[in-house]
């Protein structure tokens, strides 16, 4: 009785291809068109597929994506500001939104509709006789006056110092934290100068967010062990300014600057184990102690 030839395995994808090589994790056989290279051998290409769903994501230092490392949300942030910009000199129709006006020898811009509608303001009277303000029921000034600025000059100034400051911070937190940081301590700055500021005053600026990077900048490099020789300085050189030129806001930049670092601190120092739950819950408390604050500041006007 004559036997039949024993059948040549063919690829499992492609039924009408011969085959002798076989994927090393599942022993399929496998053709040309179906190798993947592996450590070993070579793997067909849902083992591949599987093995990359098993592989955890790269985490940074503090639990962030690498992801970070691109600088997206620092470039968002710089585009979100010039838009607003733009929409303020648009505002000012033939005003002096761009340069003139007051602030580093008359090199700033001046108030705008827009600013007028977005700036940091207690509780005032406006030229047509109506009242507005934070306390007046306006709390979304607590959020839009991080990103208006009195003329191009001060734009300028704080978008070089957020792209310098935000890339490298954006690298070692990833995008989630990093904006968290950047939103939270422009809020803290904004709600220090609604605190401590004369109720008629206004106060537009992304400094409050970038006294805040500079904080977080000290402490995040300190925990990675980096030198931080170089950045002192300038932050000293930074807080000389705030001090000493007149019309620049002292508390929401020095409330900047302390909420910027206990939000670094929470993101830098908490725990392993449990790091994203401290990271989510010491920035929700951050932000219902400063919420606290402005409700206080609210009374006290309206008392």
């Amino acid at each position: 009785m004559n036997e039949s030839p024993p059948t040549a395995p063919v690829c499992y994808r492609h039924p009408g291809r011969e085959t002798y090589v076989r994927c090393t994790r599942c022993d399929r056989p496998i053709c040309p068109d179906c190798m993947r290279e592996a450590s070993v051998g070579h793997q067909c290409p849902e083992c591949v597929n599987e093995g990359r769903r098993s592989v955890r994501p790269a985490r940074t230092a503090f639990g962030g994506g690498t992801a970070g490392r691109h600088g997206y949300v620092t470039k968002a942030l710089i585009a979100v500001n010039v838009l607003f910009m733009l929409l303020s000199i648009a505002s000012d129709r033939g005003g002096d939104a761009a340069v003139g006006g007051a602030g580093f020898g008359g090199l700033m811009g001046g108030d705008t509709p827009l600013t007028d509608w977005g700036s940091v303001l207690g509780r005032a009277m406006f030229p047509d006789g109506t009242i507005g303000g934070i306390a007046d029921g306006q709390w979304y000034r607590l959020v839009t006056a991080m990103f208006l600025h009195y003329g191009v000059i001060h734009l300028l100034l704080n978008m070089w110092a957020l792209w310098v400051l935000g890339r490298s911070l954006e690298a070692s937190l990833g995008r989630v934290r990093f904006a968290a940081l950047y939103l939270i301590a422009g809020f803290g700055g904004n709600v220090a100068a609604y605190l401590f500021s004369d109720p008629r005053a206004t106060t537009v600026g992304a400094s409050t967010a970038i006294f805040g990077l500079f904080a977080a900048l000290l402490i995040v490099e300190r925990k990675m062990g980096r030198d931080i020789s170089q950045i002192i300085p300038v932050l000293v050189i930074n807080l000389v300014f705030t001090l000493t030129v007149r019309g620049i806001s002292i508390p929401g930049h020095f409330g900047g600057l302390v909420v910027g670092a206990l939000m670094a601190l929470v993101l830098a120092y908490a725990p392993r184990g449990r790091r994203t739950l401290v990271q989510v819950t010491g920035g929700a408390v951050i932000l219902l102690v400063l919420l606290a604050l402005a409700l206080f500041r609210t009374a006290y006007l309206l008392g």
